[in-house]
């Protein structure tokens, strides 16, 4: 019998299947990444994304399908990390303007979806580029499109999503030569197909295996261990908050059963987790008939560490607190000084480059850059913190710089992104920063001293690989001249001195290095020594950056 229409407690569960399993798979995904850096992280950025969509779909009761895809969209625009996070988001916000206002998503609802899905991504990016998550979004919206005209049955609809989407993925290394080089298909599009995967098999019923794809997936936290923050919740539909085990299931019991014990639950209540094997079962719930989904899991098997909590006193509580401090606040605002002109947020990553921005006159510094991308709610939050009229955001990373501008359309001020690449040009950047002078003034500054500014970042190779001409080997040393990978060595000094003498020309003037977290200070100064003999007509001054992974950030100028 053909499946006509998916309604929002279906859609939900969709949605949280298709997270799970990308949650469970993003290390396979990081793993994809061209560049055999050890801050691979398309598919943790991913994870993070869509597991902020999770999180705020069980922060409410949602009703029809359009309800359930705004809520979905509202989480992951505001835990995007990194591009392909922020993809990730923009294709959720294009699906949920689609289904907007209707109970019940149909075959043309879902074409729809996918198709201003695309579109959406796409207007995100200043620059698309084929080959990525972006070209696997838009064929199969194409190829929906193309088999909707022929049949309303959405389990055909998902089949297409899941057929023509691994087809497409395995043709981007013929549109990227880095990836046919370095032998990999698109991680944001194998990020994307992992998550649809997850999102068919909860409307076909069939149970998804969460196991991670590569032995190399870190240990994850045992099924159910989940976080309920009710201080989140901004109205109580469903008073007592119910969570149990299942500890010692019936021999015969089948997955099946876990899955429909997760629909029973999903009728009388909301935030609704089920998560185990065939051995134990965690389950969570809101609801007002505790009695009744205990009833219900007893089916299964034996109950343990049963806890029912009254949200409805908590709730009462909280809101006494927040008019208490709700007065406070308004007394403080009344007292605080009026909002500066300018302000200025900085990411970075390591102690010493964080005093460095502060030094500098930046309000905020986020912590964040090559190990670790903030998300786009990060970011607002910085701003919104500092009282200024106009902010200026330095991203420091090429990976947040789209996150960093999905905040700016966010905030109710004016913010400026300032697209800086590296720490170094962050620096330079914060150093033209005038106040004085109009924000367009400042910006046009900013961006112009940072653009002269290049940068060497030396690393470590995760895995072997043959990339753009390098024989790579796990645990080799790499230079990277402004991204791009400029020479392998087996030694930190050797590589650090070959990228130099690739970036110093007749007009540079100043060299600025920044050491990492595994370098110590005796290294860092004979390295230091070494450069000055090398190169006399230029200044070297050198900094404890702290940043891990990275043993040496070089900027010439």
């Amino acid at each position: 019998m053909p499946i006509t229409t998916i309604d929002g407690l279906m859609l939900k569960e969709m949605f949280l299947s298709g997270a799970a399993l990308l949650d469970k798979n993003r290390q396979a995904v990081d793993a994809l990444n061209v560049f055999p850096v050890p801050d691979g992280d398309t598919g943790t950025n991913m994870s993070q994304t869509i597991l902020s969509a999770v999180k705020e779909l069980g922060s409410r009761s949602f009703s029809g399908a359009g309800d359930v895809a705004a809520g979905a969209a509202k989480g992951a625009l505001k835990g995007a990390r990194g591009n392909s996070g922020v993809i990730l988001s923009q294709i959720l916000r294009g699906f949920s303007k689609a289904l907007d206002g209707a109970d019940l998503m149909d075959a043309a609802l879902l074409t729809k979806a996918l198709r201003l899905g695309a579109d959406t991504a796409y207007k995100a990016v200043m620059k698309p580029k084929e080959g990525t998550i972006l070209t696997v979004i838009r064929v199969i919206a194409e190829e929906v499109e193309r088999e909707s005209a022929k049949t309303n049955d959405l389990d055909a609809l998902t089949r297409v999503i899941i057929e023509q989407g691994d087809a497409i993925l395995r043709r981007t290394p013929e549109m990227l030569p880095v990836l046919k080089q370095a032998g990999v298909v698109d991680s944001g599009g194998k990020g994307l197909m992992v998550f649809f995967t997850g999102f068919r098999a909860a409307l076909m019923g069939e149970p998804i295996d969460t196991e991670a794809t590569t032995e190399a997936t870190a240990p994850q936290p045992l099924p159910g261990d989940y976080v309920d923050d009710h201080s989140k919740l901004e109205e109580i539909t469903y008073a007592y908050c119910t969570e149990f085990i299942v500890s010692h299931p019936r021999p015969d019991m089948k997955d099946t059963e876990v899955a429909r014990l997760r629909k029973r639950l999903e009728r009388i209540g909301d935030c609704v987790v089920v998560v185990g094997d065939l051995e134990i079962v965690k389950v969570h719930v809101h609801t007002n008939e505790p009695g009744k989904a205990l009833q219900m899991a007893l089916e299964l098997g034996e109950l343990d560490n049963i806890k029912i909590d009254n949200m409805l006193e908590e709730f009462r509580e909280r809101q006494a607190e927040r008019a208490k401090k709700a007065e406070e606040e308004a007394a403080a605002a009344e007292a605080a000084e009026p909002n500066k002109p300018f302000g200025m947020v900085a990411v970075a990553l390591g102690e010493g480059i964080s005093t460095i921005f502060r030094d500098l006159g930046v309000d905020k510094v986020v912590d964040g850059g090559q190990t670790m991308n903030p998300s786009t709610e990060d970011l607002l939050q910085a701003v919104e913190s500092i009282h200024a009229d106009e902010v200026f955001v330095l991203p420091n990373n090429s990976n947040i710089i789209l996150a960093a501008q999905q905040a700016a359309e966010l905030a109710g001020k004016k913010v400026w992104v300032v697209p800086t690449k590296s720490v170094p040009m962050g620096i330079s950047a914060a150093v033209a920063f005038m106040g004085d002078v109009s924000g367009e003034e400042n910006f046009e500054a900013m961006q112009e001293a940072a653009s002269h500014v290049h940068t060497a970042s030396i690393t470590y190779a995760v895995r072997d690989t043959n990339f753009d001409g390098y024989d790579i080997h796990e645990g080799d040393i790499m230079g990277l001249i402004d991204n791009k990978l400029s020479c392998v060595g087996s030694e930190v000094a050797e590589v650090a001195r070959n990228v130099l003498s690739e970036m110093v020309t007749d007009d540079s003037e100043l060299i600025t290095m920044f050491y990492g977290q595994d370098v110590d200070a005796a290294s860092a100064e004979s390295l230091k020594g070494e450069l000055e003999g090398l190169y006399d007509a230029c200044d070297i001054t050198l900094y404890e950056g702290g940043q891990p992974l990275y043993y040496y950030i070089i900027s010439v100028e």
